[in-house]
């Protein structure tokens, strides 16, 4: 069938890969120039199944009290005049129950999973290269009470099949000799060896252009307007491009436009959890010989990642709950690096830091929307928070099969809405 993909980056682009690769003819729209510039240009780089606890947990409530007032907090909630916020936040609430947290750890950790085998295989067949690295992950914990509720975690996530190993301080340092300048701060890790890193932007765009050389058709600098609806079905969708309105029809459609996906489906009367949650990033140069991480960390404390990308660093992370703004605050930014310089203080760099804000959409419980909604030939693959670049190839080739009439994989609560 003739499918219309809404959105070119990771999430949309893998969508429309695995759409052509079940034989449908796809065609992308995004209204950047080139695949993968918005959410997907500048993240963390974890390919992390070990992080699939959920932010609404029973222990979060304790630390976002101790960050109310904190400009860089690690989760900074600015109070607005916004229904959608207020609704996103009670329903955090609810989520953070310990039943409905389990629950979501476990429809998190099938996806990733399921996404890491899927990019495995794609990156072996089509040899991508996108400055990717099999070194797995560490977690970093330097309080004591947080090191013992992550082990409980660790052992849940180890039930549902994820190889999360509680390691010791020296352990820690074994498995990444650059920290050996903030053992101080240490009080012990988990280590996932069989996670992941590399660069989404890349990993995007190189997909991208096989796609576009396996007949699939990128429109892009095209911005989505509306979505017609025809009854029990949708109609077509409303573009703007250079030559002014236009009526884009199809035989199914797919919604993959990230954090601005509600904003799309609203007028349908469909009303999606997902709410924008602004990360920033950090990108250092690093000089040759620099004592650098070459795993990939993740420091629980200040809920930042720390990923190798060639001769680069990447450090992102933090939840700046602003709505749509995509202001760079300047007390966020340095305290990314401010964060590098206590974990890793002989690192040489080139140049200045390349500073940059996404806004990742993130549902309550943080397990995606994808499936079907209650227009027949419209289909959601949104509200990754987080986790886009972990669960991209996995939600991608799920949707596939669920558009293509087959048995979903893996077992995951695809929505009806």
């Amino acid at each position: 069938m003739k499918v219309l993909v809404l959105g070119a980056g990771v999430i949309g682009t893998t969508s429309a890969w695995y759409l052509a690769e079940a034989g449908h003819q796809v065609t992308v729209v995004d209204r950047q120039a080139v695949a993968g510039q918005e959410t997907s240009f500048a993240n963390g780089g974890q390919i992390s199944v070990s992080h699939a606890e959920p932010w609404a947990n029973p222990h979060v409530l304790p630390q976002a009290i101790k960050w109310l007032g904190r400009e860089d907090a690690p989760l900074l909630w600015r109070w607005r005049a916004d229904p959608a916020q207020l609704a996103w936040g009670l329903r955090f609430l609810a989520e953070c129950l310990p039943g409905r947290t389990r629950r979501n750890m476990a429809a998190i950790v099938a996806m990733a999973l399921y996404s890491r085998q899927q990019l495995q295989a794609l990156r072996q067949s089509l040899g991508l290269e996108y400055d990717h690295l099999e070194r797995g992950i560490l977690h970093l914990y330097t309080d004591s009470d947080e090191f013992a509720a992550a082990n409980r975690a660790a052992q849940v996530m180890r039930e549902f099949g994820l190889d999360r190993d509680t390691v010791d301080v020296d352990q820690c340092l074994e498995i990444e000799p650059a920290l050996s300048a903030a053992r101080h701060r240490l009080v012990g890790g988990d280590y996932t060896r069989s996670d992941e890193s590399g660069d989404a932007h890349k990993f995007t765009r190189a997909l991208a252009e096989r796609a576009q050389a396996a007949g699939v058709d990128f429109r892009l600098n095209v911005s989505v307007d509306r979505i017609a609806p025809g009854g029990s079905q949708i109609a077509g969708v409303v573009v703007s491009g250079e030559g002014g309105p236009e009526l884009l029809t199809a035989d199914a459609y797919v919604v993959a436009l990230g954090s601005y996906s509600p904003l799309l489906v609203k007028p349908l009367g469909i009303s999606l959890p997902v709410y924008p949650a602004k990360g920033y990033s950090a990108t250092l140069t690093l000089a040759e010989g620099a004592l650098a991480p070459t795993v990939s960390i993740t420091d629980d404390a200040h809920k930042l990642v720390f990923s190798r990308l060639g001769n680069r660093l990447r450090i992102a992370g933090t939840a700046e709950f602003n709505g749509y703004n995509l202001d760079l605050n300047p007390v966020r930014c340095q305290a990314l690096m401010q964060r590098t310089r206590e974990l890793f203080p002989r690192v040489d760099v080139e140049g200045e830091p390349e500073f940059w804000c996404g806004l990742r959409p993130a549902t309550p419980s943080n397990v995606p929307c994808i499936g079907r909604t209650r227009y027949s030939n419209l289909w959601l693959n949104t509200g990754h928070g987080t986790l886009g670049w972990t669960m991209a190839c996995g939600s991608g080739a799920s949707l596939a099969r669920l558009m293509s009439g087959r048995r979903a994989e893996p077992e995951f609560p695809f929505i009806r809405c």
